[in-house]
């Protein structure tokens, strides 16, 4: 499948998957980037995607990412809808830098990984019983919470 993408800066590559087995693809910072201590920065990506309708594309960390360089996404990660495609609809990655000194993000460095994923979207039906056992606890069956 063919994706529409635009870069702003095309001095920087389009991304690319590293390897044969790789699901996701390396997003590179567009500018340079100061992240302070303890605090946020947005990061502009270069990229314009039309996600294809039925796709959601996600933003997350580089594996290596936050051992690395002291930073991550606050929220795990990021979802880019299909309809999130304007001519200023540029991929921001939002970081949290964890360490107490200030972190520099170069232009051209990877920042982040993109992953498409096939989505559904279902129709709710409501019901005052639910036939199936409660598990229990809080998250999977670590058991918090009990």
């Amino acid at each position: 499948m063919k994706v529409r993408i635009k870069r702003i800066d095309k001095t920087l590559p389009l991304p690319i998957y590293e390897t044969d087995g790789s699901v996701g693809f390396d997003i590179l910072a567009r500018e340079d980037v100061l992240v302070a201590p303890k605090e946020m920065a947005m990061v502009p990506s270069n990229l314009i995607v039309e996600v294809p309708e039925k796709y959601m594309l996600v933003v997350a960390s580089r594996s290596s990412t936050p051992s690395k360089k002291g930073i991550s996404p606050p929220h795990g990660f990021g979802i880019i809808d299909h309809d999130y495609c304007g001519e200023k609809d540029e991929i921001k990655v939002l970081v949290y830098n964890f360490k107490e000194t200030p972190v520099e993000i170069k232009r051209g460095e990877k920042i982040a990984q993109g992953v498409f994923v096939r989505i559904d979207k279902f129709e709710w039906q409501e019901s005052d019983e639910i036939f199936k056992e409660s598990r229990g606890g809080f998250g999977s069956t670590g058991g918090y919470g009990q």
